[in-house]
């Protein structure tokens, strides 16, 4: 997995979003794991994401706005 992050760049978009959703049917098979609260809070989220997939901030921006904060 060490080298996921270097070949995302080199995935299209259609297969960046087919691996995600590989792995969110791969963590719904594994929601046993988490509590009521965490899989209440997922569906929350989930739900925000579907209303508004729009007001979704892009990975590297958080992480470049945590990076800043240092």
């Amino acid at each position: 997995m060490s080298h996921l992050p270097q070949n995302l760049e080199h995935l299209s978009a259609a297969e960046k979003f087919e691996l995600l959703d590989a792995l969110w049917e791969s963590l719904e098979s594994d929601l046993s794991v988490f509590s009521a609260e965490q899989r209440a809070e997922l569906d929350y989220r989930e739900a925000r994401y579907r209303e508004n997939p729009a007001g979704v901030v892009p990975w590297e921006q958080v992480k470049n706005d945590l990076l800043k904060k240092r």
